[in-house]
């Protein structure tokens, strides 16, 4: 435990990207704000990821747009300029978080434990988390929370929505009828599942369950065109809304939705925010390290058998933080492994 014998009077929190991260650190800052209710709370984050966090109240946001290279760098440091935290908890592991950290003045630089500080973040640190080798990113995340002297957890991932955002959601789900949401898209196409899969998991939602089935993600040319194979598929109605709503309205969209169907992706962890059940699809990643924290019960794990094809070795015998993005590797997924999922957990909600 750090030498913190009373509540610090600030604390900075670096946590820029990617969005399921920013999500997971939501709970650190309800924890925080539970525990030190008089401390000020400044968090660094990506110009993305705050048109969704700035709805928090009661902390400072300071953006940093990451596609602006040493134009940011200067901003951040003219807005801090003057300006000391008694805490800085880094909690980003590249090395340009961790060269903007050091625009960052504070008593105590609190990193993650050697073994984890990828990208010599420890070189930008005074002080270092107790080292655990195997566990979820939100679990690490509250390592931070128990190097200060604080053991409780806050749960809470409540982001206040506007009427705007409400309006949306219920103009796309205006009844009880059970929603299918199908965010099919990753930023990393290699995590992606085909849109054969999707389609016929939407035609079983719907012939099956009665189910209205929504497609949801942004507004890049992947997520449209996967959206329009879907579509094309599917041969049951939908509604494809891709590209088409901002972050906020997708929250609320996935607080109206009975279950997401995502791959590894930030809407996995906003349907978490909003306690909306996920069935996440896994093979280039491991959803017991980066999965929806609530619902990695309802994962289609594909992982351990990817690790058996693609690198000749058992899931444990991989590094914690192996990725498996190989050619194919997510067609080790069959749709009717998904199905499955879907059946299961509509019945336990029965």
């Amino acid at each position: 435990m750090l030498p913190i014998d009373r509540p610090p009077h600030s604390v900075c929190i670096l946590r820029l990207s990617a969005l399921g991260d920013a999500c997971h650190v939501v709970p650190i800052v309800r924890t925080l704000q539970q525990a030190w209710p008089q401390t000020r709370l400044t968090w660094i984050i990506g110009k993305g990821e705050a048109r969704l966090m700035e709805l928090i109240e009661g902390v400072e946001f300071i953006t940093v747009d990451k596609r602006a290279g040493l134009a940011a760098a200067r901003a951040l440091r003219s807005r801090l300029a003057g300006r000391r935290f008694d805490v800085l908890l880094h909690m980003q592991l590249s090395l340009r978080a961790s060269l903007l950290s050091s625009l960052v003045r504070a008593h105590v630089r609190l990193g993650f434990d050697r073994p984890r500080a990828r990208e010599l973040q420890w070189l930008f640190t005074n002080a270092r988390i107790a080292p655990r080798p195997r566990e979820h990113v939100l679990d690490s995340f509250f390592g931070f929370l128990e190097a200060l002297g604080i053991r409780d957890r806050v749960l809470r991932w409540d982001v206040p929505l506007a009427a705007e955002a409400l309006a949306y959601a219920g103009k796309l789900i205006p009844d009880e009828r059970p929603t299918l949401l199908i965010s099919p898209c990753s930023s990393h196409t290699r995590r992606n599942w085909n849109a054969h899969g999707y389609a016929q998991v939407a035609g079983h939602a719907v012939r099956r369950h009665g189910m209205r089935v929504i497609l949801a993600g942004g507004p890049t040319e992947i997520e449209r065109q996967t959206g329009a194979a879907i579509e094309r598929l599917a041969e049951v109605p939908l509604v494809n809304q891709i590209g088409r709503d901002t972050l906020p309205q997708m929250l609320a969209l996935l607080q109206r939705a009975t279950v997401l169907l995502t791959p590894d992706s930030g809407p996995a962890h906003m349907a978490t925010m909003v306690a909306t059940p996920v069935i996440g699809l896994y093979a280039a990643t491991n959803p017991e390290r980066s999965g929806p924290y609530l619902s990695r019960e309802w994962c289609v794990n594909a992982y351990p058998e990817a690790a058996r094809r693609f690198r000749g070795r058992e899931p444990g015998q991989l590094a914690w933080t192996e990725k498996i993005e190989e050619p194919g590797v997510m067609d080790l997924i069959l749709p009717a492994q998904v199905t499955t999922k879907l059946d299961e957990l509509l019945a336990y909600g029965a």
